[in-house]
Order: structure tokens, then C-alpha cells, then sequence
């Protein structure tokens, strides 16, 4: 009998434990019974809030579901614009679940790795129909804006998934690799042209100084030897002018350095053979220091 009574105590706190559950908060809690979602008296789903609760044992099963705003962030996709090219943009979506129910049932149980790739595959979609209606420079520069916007309008409320999209945002746009090594050599063989023209009117500008510079030195080179040979000029006709003075006042004297000069200019390379007569005029210095005639 006391057995007995102990069986039936282990069985009834068994039975009262598996009919209490705990929702964690920020969690909400829904009870399927035999396949089905149970509801109150107006149709909607019962919810149950973060706190304890009890329900049928072995009959019922509690579901518990993330009520918090959630983020999806997946893999970088292709769209293509208005003028048919080609971006790869890379987005994310915050979302929430706001019909229970709904969402239980089209996603197999609540499974969120399901109902993600549903939302993505909506949210991809939507994001293609508002980019294939602008243009690259629309998309990038002036209406990225508006593109999420419209993008969230549309898929402001996934009725048939029973989840709300709170924001889509647009993280990067970006050109595909092949396009983007396409520009890149483009822009490359740009700017070498751009750098050979400079190099090329460089080089002319240089002839050019060159040029300016080279007919700047003749010029002066010339003036300078015009000025040499006019300077060397006047010295000449003053040189001529002081040994015509000079023999003016002293015949005698402007003759005996007349024949000096010559003497050196006769002897200065000290190998110099001349054949001149004995009382030739040259020798008339030498033979008197007065220049007497004999």
C-alpha cells in the first residue's frame, strides 16, 4: 500500500511538471494540440508571454518563438539595372514576427532558418523590381534612398509568412569583378594617354626654352664680339693715334720702338733664320744705340 501511494505521488509530480512551461523574455509562446494551433473565442492564436504557464500534459506542446526585431543579413546577389548592367549589392532586412500562427505554419514548425530564406527570396526579389527600373547613376547616387523605401513599402507586411519587415537597407553596391577589371583598364589606358600628351608637350615646351635659350646665347655671343672687335678697334686707331703723336714729337724715338718691337717679334720663337745684308736697316740699333748710320 505504501508502494503503491508513492507510485501514485511520483506520478501526479510528474504530471503536474510536464504541465508547466517557462517563456523566456523576449520570447511568446504558442500551444499546438493535435496539429493545430489552439485559439481563443475571436479566432486569433493564444499567445503566452515571458512568465510561467500550464497546459494539458501529453496533449498539448508549447512552441516558443523570438518576438524580438530580428536581422537577416545574407550573401551579396546580382541585379541588373534598367540599361541591363550589372550590380552586385549587398543588403540586409530587420524583421519581426507579428502573426504567430501564420508564421508557425509556413515555416514548418517555426523553423527560421526556413522562414529566412523565405524572406530573403521576397526581399531579393522586390529589391530587383525597384532596380531594374533606374539607371546605375540613379541607383548610386540620388535614389538609393528611395529604393529602400520602396523596397520596405512592398514588404512592409509578409502576410502568408506572418512577419513584419521593420527596415531594408542597402549596405554596398558594387560592380561585378569582370566589370570592374574592365574599368579599371580602361581608366589605366586613359591615364597613360593623359601622361604621354603631358610627356609629349613637355618635351616640346623644352625644345621651345631650348631654342629661346640657344638664339638668346647667339645673339649675345654676337653682341660680344661686335663689341669686341669695335672695342679692339678703337683701341687700334688710338694706338695709331699715340705712335703718330709719338713720332710727331719725336720721329727718333718712335723709330727705335718700332725696330724693339720688331726685334722681339724676330726673335721670340729663338730658331728664326734671316738672311739681311750687313748694313741692312735692321741691323741699325744693333750696331749703335743711337741708330747712327755708318
Amino acid at each position: 500500500m505504501k508502494k503503491l501511494a508513492i507510485g501514485v505521488i511520483a506520478v501526479a509530480a510528474m504530471v503536474c511538471f510536464s504541465s508547466i512551461f517557462i517563456v523566456d523574455e523576449g520570447q511568446k509562446g504558442i500551444v499546438v494540440q493535435f496539429g493545430k494551433v489552439k485559439r481563443v473565442d475571436s479566432g486569433e492564436p493564444r499567445l503566452y508571454e515571458p512568465g510561467l504557464h500550464f497546459k494539458v500534459p501529453l496533449i498539448d506542446q508549447v512552441r516558443k518563438m523570438d518576438a524580438r526585431i530580428q536581422t537577416l543579413e545574407g550573401q551579396a546577389d546580382r541585379f541588373v539595372t534598367s540599361e541591363k548592367k550589372d550590380l552586385i549589392i549587398d543588403s540586409y532586412v530587420k524583421w519581426k514576427i507579428e502573426d504567430f500562427s501564420k508564421y508557425y505554419l509556413a515555416t514548418g514548425g517555426g523553423n527560421k532558418i526556413q522562414a529566412e530564406d523565405l524572406l530573403k527570396r521576397k526581399i531579393n526579389n522586390g529589391l530587383r523590381s525597384e532596380i531594374g527600373n533606374r539607371t546605375i547613376k540613379d541607383i548610386v547616387s540620388g535614389e538609393r534612398s528611395t529604393v529602400m523605401e520602396d523596397a520596405l513599402m512592398k514588404m512592409a507586411r509578409s502576410s502568408e509568412l506572418g512577419i513584419k519587415v521593420v527596415d531594408v537597407r542597402i549596405k554596398q553596391i558594387n560592380l561585378p569583378v569582370e566589370v570592374s577589371s574592365s574599368i579599371y583598364q580602361r581608366m589605366r589606358a586613359e591615364r597613360t594617354a593623359v601622361a604621354r600628351e603631358h610627356r609629349s608637350q613637355g618635351r616640346e615646351q623644352a625644345e621651345i626654352l631650348r631654342a629661346d635659350i640657344d638664339r638668346k646665347v647667339t645673339v649675345m655671343i654676337a653682341d660680344a664680339e661686335s663689341n669686341a672687335r669695335q672695342l679692339r678697334g678703337e683701341g687700334d686707331a688710338e694706338a695709331a693715334r699715340i705712335y703718330a703723336d709719338s713720332y710727331k714729337k719725336d720721329p727718333e724715338f718712335f723709330s727705335f720702338v718700332r725696330s724693339m718691337e720688331a726685334y722681339r717679334k724676330s726673335f721670340a720663337g729663338g730658331n728664326d733664320l734671316m738672311v739681311l745684308k750687313p748694313d741692312s736697316e735692321f741691323f741699325r740699333y744693333l750696331k749703335s744705340p743711337h741708330g747712327d748710320k755708318q
